[in-house]
């Protein structure tokens, strides 16, 4: 918002310098990012008179001049043809500097001296445009400051507003905060509307069809007006807060925007038809022209101003170019209203077209100042365009808006802002801002506010209004009490870090994905329709359609990371996410967010090199990273079923994760489909594990056993077993027997073809022996070895080889 100190200074009374009325606004918070003086540094400038002026003799577009400045008679040569003798002109002497640093000097043009030059308006920054040197009012004084004698210094203050302060998008808004802050009465313009002829009813008709969208709609009807320019201060007033001139209807109607903060809009009445105006919703497919001769095609939820036969402008938002004002218009259809601000935001958005009205509107419009900015802009074209305004005002106003009011505690105010301020002097604040209040019982007031302040709806938004109108700089600086605390981290924090640290040490990378995944996710995860993942919590809004319920499980996550780390050619691959998903859980409104920890693996088993062989990872590479995991959680008893895997793991090449009855996880390399559905064409392996019920399994110390100062010794079984006895079982066999001296069992051979019997295999099991009071003689182990190789024969029906 751009305002200056001049026009502020109609409204309030004001003897701040320019440094102090910033910090004011900015300590409003009204933020002033900018200050601009006009006519600061030209005071060399200076109204002069044209006593002589000839013909150049050596350009025939140059004239040289003999210029008095009140002391001296001055040789200018110039350029313009728009001057006589006799015109008080502009005359930037000798050592100015104009706008654009350009500095006047003595200097010589085709061979004649020129001691000065006479300055157009945009030489001077007064205008965009000039078409020759400025001519002054014949009764202004010699050899005073130009900007002085037309009383054109000013200052002009570009104000940083957030988007709830839209009270404040007018100059009168930004006044009324300085007078409130200053305890003065702002003034407000006079907009006494001379009426005659005809009653407007007979001029026009106006009908709301959805006064939902438009809840107030206002017009006035002017005859008999001249299109024209407009005088010069109404073009420098809008030129100085970067409005550009069009002709004196438009004007008025843009300055009153500045000044009221109220968009109006002027109709060419004779192109109206039936000269009938109809607010109501565009249809599906409707193409429209506006003002800047753009085709916009609508839709059922934008709003637009009708005639008798066609739209004729996008409410709120800009004009049509069928019934814009021509110079040759005389009569005029002024409009004033209020437009739903949801409304206003989304045509505008969706058409990409921004403007001074839809900002104002959709930021939230004053439905009450409707017809004070109707009568000060009818007024205005009644003076500035010669028009007679027809007597009466259509208002249609079916529902009118009541005034909010707040329940107020001086108390809690007290309290939240740390100052001792009594119910009256915030009742004198209030009405600074022209709230009303009325004390319902000591210490609470109800406080009533005026429609111009669409952003107060809480009491915490009063207390805020306090604040600032009584001044942050007034509020006490008290220091924060520090309190000394030792925050240790939760076991569960340990053990996530230690967790992490862990699959780190593994030469795994940790991935972050989102908690979000696409609904097709799962069917190329191949889950069945039966599965507890398919219940998903569903977004709202979501941002994407492949982002639109949160995830069930971390594996499609890691595999889209992955895939994209293999088209960039990143073929080996440790990936980890130890992270939330989110499981439906019937008849609750919150789902259950287990935390889980998941890896993917696929590639080479060593990092390429000259000493590396070439070999590929595997199952058991993954079964090794699970296994390293349960030993730094202290999980004893873990077993590795084959047995009801999911769907989208490899038949025969994965497993589940036990600890007793507990399901832990699972491990295994993916189904080639799925591989493939993901768009990775090389194995990948995957395990995952429920992080919660791998620390209810895990113990809380290991059993630490001294190693024995005894040599140890050791013997081997060779048996064979049926083809689907898993090996753990032989070692648990073993383990279960609780021989005191068996230090281990372990298997270290597994061998089928020739010899063997179809549906068996072989296996070899190291048993090493010892103890820790002394050295084991043959004679004492053998009989320990054959109770083993005995239950071996007895529990699994093996066969000693």
């Amino acid at each position: 918002m751009i305002v200056t100190y001049n026009w502020l200074k109609e409204f309030v009374e004001c003897d701040l310098s320019t440094q102090e009325l910033g910090d004011l606004l900015t300590m409003l918070g009204l933020e002033v990012e900018g200050v601009r003086e006009v006519g600061g540094g030209l005071d060399q400038v200076v109204v002069a008179v044209v006593e002589e002026r000839r013909k150049h003799p050596n350009a025939d577009k140059l004239s040289l001049c003999k210029v008095n400045n009140g002391r001296d008679i001055l040789d200018i040569v110039c350029g313009a043809q728009n001057f006589t003798a006799g015109d008080k002109v502009a005359l930037a002497q000798i050592g100015a500097v104009l706008p654009g640093d350009f500095k006047i000097k003595r200097s010589k043009i085709r061979g004649e001296e020129s001691c000065g030059m006479l300055c157009s308006e945009r030489e001077l920054g007064l205008s965009a445009e000039s078409e020759g040197i400025m001519i002054l009012p014949s009764d202004l004084p010699l050899g005073v400051p130009l900007f002085d004698a037309l009383g054109l210094k000013d200052t002009i203050f570009e104000i940083g507003l957030t988007p709830n302060r839209a009270d404040c998008l007018s100059v009168i808004g930004v006044a009324r905060e300085i007078a409130a802050k200053l305890g003065k009465r702002i003034t407000y313009p006079g907009h006494a509307v001379v009426e005659s002829g005809e009653p407007v009813t007979q001029k026009a008709t106006v009908i709301v069809e959805d006064p939902e969208l438009c809840p107030r709609y206002t017009a006035r009807f002017i005859s008999g007006c001249s299109i024209g320019p407009s005088p010069a201060w109404l073009v420098r007033r809008l030129e100085a807060v970067g409005m550009r001139s069009i002709n004196n209807v438009v004007d008025v109607t843009n300055y009153v925007l500045m000044e009221y903060g109220h968009p109006l809009h002027a109709f060419d009445a004779d192109l109206l038809e039936n000269s009938t105006i109809v607010v109501r919703r565009a249809t599906d497919g409707e193409v429209f022209t506006t003002l800047d001769g753009q085709q916009r095609t609508l839709t059922a939820g934008d709003l637009t101003i009708r005639d008798g036969a066609r739209s004729v402008a996008l409410a709120g938002i800009m004009g049509g170019e069928n019934s814009e004002i021509r110079d040759t218009t005389t009569n005029i259809l002024l409009e004033s209203a209020y437009f739903n601000p949801s409304a206003i935001r989304r045509t505008a958005k969706r058409l990409g077209l921004h403007t001074e009205s839809s900002h104002r509107f959709e930021r939230g419009a004053d439905v009450a100042i409707v017809t004070r900015a109707l009568d000060r802009a009818a007024a205005l074209l009644a003076e500035l365009a010669g028009g007679t305004v027809a007597a009466g005002i259509i208002d249609v106003y079916p529902t009118p808006v009541s005034h909010r009011t707040i329940r107020f505690r001086v108390d809690r105010c007290n309290a939240l802002l740390g100052v001792e301020l009594s119910a009256n002097e915030m009742k004198a604040l209030f009405h600074h801002l022209e709230f009303t209040t009325v004390t319902v019982e000591p210490g609470i007031i109800d406080v009533t506010v005026p429609t111009f302040r669409v952003d107060l709806e809480r009491e915490i938004d009063l207390v805020e209004e306090v604040a600032r109108l009584n001044g942050y700089d007034r509020i006490e600086t008290t220091m924060p009490r520090a309190r000394v605390f030792s925050d240790r981290p939760t076991k569960h924090q340990r053990m996530e870090r230690r967790c992490r640290d862990l699959m780190v040490g593994q030469g795994f990378n940790e991935v972050i994905t989102f908690s979000f995944m696409a609904p097709g996710a799962l069917d190329r995860m191949m889950l069945g329709p039966e599965d507890g993942r398919r219940s998903v919590v569903a977004l709202r809004n979501p941002l994407v359609d492949e982002q639109a319920v949160m995830r069930t499980t971390l594996l499609p996550g890691l595999l889209e990371a992955a895939s994209r780390n293999l088209n960039y050619r990143s073929l080996d691959l440790r990936l980890f996410e130890l992270r939330r998903v989110y499981l439906r859980v019937e008849g609750e409104q919150l789902p259950n967010e287990p935390l889980v920890l998941a890896g993917l693996m696929t590639g080479r088993r060593y990092p390429e090199g000259w000493n590396q062989e070439k070999h590929p990872l595997d199952f058991y590479d993954v079964k090794g990273v699970v296994e390293t995991v349960l030993d730094a959680f202290s999980v004893s008893g873990a077993s590795y079923s084959s047995d009801d895997t999911d769907v989208f793991y490899h038949p025969g090449k994965s497993c589940t994760v036990k600890c007793g009855d507990l399901i832990l996880g699972s491990l295994g390399e993916l189904h080639p489909d799925v591989q493939d559905n993901f768009g990775i064409d090389q194995p990948v392996f995957y395990f995952e594990l429920n992080f919660e019920r791998l620390l209810s399994a895990a113990r809380a110390a290991s059993a630490v056993v001294p190693p024995s100062r005894f040599p140890d010794t050791f013997r081997d079984i060779a048996i064979l077993v049926a083809d689907e006895t898993p090996a753990a079982d032989i070692v648990r066999c073993i383990d279960g027997l609780r021989i005191r001296e068996i230090e281990s069992a372990a298997v270290f051979d597994l061998y089928k073809g020739v010899h063997v019997p179809e549906g068996k295999k072989s296996i070899a099991v190291r048993v090493r022996y010892r103890s820790t009071e002394k050295t084991l003689s043959d004679d004492e182990v053998s009989p320990l070895h054959q109770k083993v190789v005995d239950s071996l024969v007895a529990k699994l029906g093996a066969t000693i080889r």
